[in-house]
């Protein structure tokens, strides 16, 4: 079981990895969306923004109210980061659960 520090680094690392994609992407994918990611196994949540192609205003917490909400083990969110677990396959196998609008969800595939 990861760490709640690793989790938080894994989700920095996307953060940084989306910024250096950002100007590319944002030409495609237009998407401004609160998101919330849970660590079931941890009992703890990070949110922020989803905006411009960019992960904005990551903070410790929960937001009830994000309109992109993931939920995953500790071990699989740094997995889903790190590349070696596809995002398709762990929705679908239910290690990974994204609560998102349809539209939403197929931005988000092309953003990650």
């Amino acid at each position: 079981m990861a760490s709640v520090d690793e989790c938080r680094q894994a989700l920095q690392d996307l953060a940084a990895r989306l910024e250096r994609n950002a100007d590319a992407v944002r030409e495609r994918i237009d998407l401004d969306r609160t998101l919330a990611c849970r660590i079931t196994d941890l009992d703890t949540a990070f949110h922020g923004r989803l905006t411009g192609g960019r992960l904005l205003g990551l903070t410790d917490g929960d937001d009830p109210k994000a309109k992109i909400a993931l939920s995953a083990t500790s071990d699989d969110l740094l997995a889903l980061v790190r590349g070696e677990l596809d995002v398709t396959k762990a929705v679908a196998t239910r290690r990974v659960n994204i609560k998102a609008n349809p539209f939403d969800l197929m931005k988000l595939r092309k953003l990650l």
